[in-house]
């Protein structure tokens, strides 16, 4: 049987969990929640892309639809929206580890992990700081450190609380942050980080309508892979 690819949902946990589901044919016992950005749903190519690649690995991939993306088919998240949309990621997390066979004791065991981009990955590693028991790792596509062209608006007060290991993967013309402004960033980080630069790329790695780095994917399970095996 090949990797197989269906929508997801649960509607009897609030908020509720609305994505797709890839089932590896061969499965690691491992699993990735993936989430998307502001202005994006769990259909974004780069979210496509990365749930493929890592099924053919043998990683159970769950893209899901943050709670305001449920609510409004459009437009980007109101600062209301923020506590909820967390909410919606721990709800994730907690179904796609039943998935793979049961509520596992010890989340350090490196059974599921955590991967967002742009706001979703924001999301995700405010959430971890608030709860760092809840997944292995994290995976931030493209964090939005800052606004465009605002760099005295950072977004970092939570990063100290941050225990979780964090791999970060950053355009090197990423109006969000520069390389130089991550680098410095992830030093207020107490736990293992790394920072893999993505050459050329902006704050959609490459995958911004048809244009598609079709290595990326594939470079990223790599460098995700090794970075698990070092923490």
């Amino acid at each position: 049987m090949a990797n197989s690819i269906r929508e997801f949902a649960d509607r009897t946990v609030d908020p509720q969990i609305v994505g797709f589901l890839h089932t590896p044919e061969t499965p690691n016992g491992q699993g990735l929640v993936l989430t998307h950005g502001a202005g994006g749903n769990a259909q974004a190519p780069l979210l496509r892309a990365l749930a493929d690649t890592f099924a053919d690995a043998g990683y159970t991939v769950l893209r899901c639809n943050l709670p305001y993306r449920q609510a409004r088919s459009f437009g980007p998240p109101g600062s209301a929206d923020a506590a909820r949309d967390r909410a919606g990621l721990k709800n994730a997390t907690a179904a796609l580890r039943k998935i793979l066979g049961g509520d596992f004791p010890d989340p350090s065991s490196g059974k599921v992990f955590l991967g967002g981009h742009s706001y979703g990955g924001r999301q995700a590693s405010m959430l971890c700081a608030e709860e760092p028991d809840l997944v292995a790792a994290l995976l931030l596509l493209s964090y939005p450190l800052h606004p465009p062209r605002r760099p005295e608006q950072q977004r970092t007060q939570h990063l100290p609380d941050l225990h979780t290991p964090t791999l970060f993967v950053q355009g090197t013309r990423d109006p969000f942050a520069s390389i130089e402004e991550i680098e410095r960033s992830i030093k207020m980080i107490p736990a293992k980080t790394k920072l893999l630069a993505v050459e050329g790329a902006g704050h959609d790695l490459g995958f911004k309508g048809k244009t598609q780095k079709e290595e990326l994917p594939k470079k990223l399970l790599s460098e995700f892979t090794a970075f698990l095996a070092d923490s």
